[in-house]
């Protein structure tokens, strides 16, 4: 398994010394003024979102859809506050959502769904890791050397996790919740810190569901299907 504590540790090197610096009460402070501050974009793109996940849960289609909506309105937050790897995610989530709403309608003559919830074998791994480790190692190299990101280690690797978690639940490999609970704990600080306070509420939602769905899905194929070899 990939090395994800270091990486972690290195990727919110700048937003935690942000957060230790502000007291209970700029917490609080913040917090209420950035929800006083959210516009309906960002409230309809964070009930898409968790509403995506809940679908994604129950194995339902409607995840894509409401995906599309929810990564459509952030491609536009993003660039906005000035996260571009998180924009470029979003684009990305856009054109991987209409690919997984094909590949999950995809059945069988006899009317059997063709993917089923899988979990990863030794190659599923190596392969997620290393796409991981090429994502994050590019997207940290642009932002640092063509963009004004103020966090861009921690962008790129919330970036990169969501790229591989969003590629693995498109194939229905239980692992993409892994991915997707790494995403939401370093995207929860991330998108606080940029204002974006009811997001990062999102996140924290998002981070519950991601676990519920892990034991969901986990629970799932072992009444249905052997380990892998």
């Amino acid at each position: 398994m990939c090395t994800y504590t270091a990486v972690a540790y290195h990727s919110c090197s700048k937003i935690l010394p942000y957060l230790h610096s502000m007291s209970g009460d700029d917490v609080i402070r913040q917090f209420v003024a950035g929800m006083q501050q959210t516009t309906w974009p960002e409230y309809l793109a964070v009930f898409a979102g968790i509403a995506s996940v809940a679908f994604s849960r129950a194995e339902n289609i409607w995840v894509f859809p409401t995906g599309i909506l929810n990564t459509v309105v952030y491609v536009y937050l993003s660039f906005h506050g000035g996260l571009y790897a998180e924009a470029g995610l979003n684009i990305y989530y856009t054109v991987m959502n209409m690919i997984g709403w094909y590949m999950w309608a995809q059945r069988k003559t006899t009317g059997e769904k063709v993917l089923h919830i899988t979990p990863s074998n030794r190659r599923d791994w190596l392969l997620a890791c290393s796409f991981f480790a090429l994502m994050w190692l590019l997207l940290y190299t642009i932002l640092r050397r063509f963009t004004n990101s103020a966090v861009p280690a921690a962008d790129a690797f919330a970036s990169a996790t969501a790229y591989t978690a969003m590629l693995l639940m498109n194939k229905k490999k239980i692992e993409n919740w892994l991915w997707w609970i790494i995403t939401n704990i370093v995207s929860i600080p991330l998108y606080f810190i940029k204002g974006y306070v009811f997001t990062s509420v999102q996140f924290t939602v998002l981070l519950v569901l991601a676990i519920a769905g892990w034991v969901t899905w986990y629970k799932k194929q072992h009444q249905t299907q052997p380990e892998p070899v």
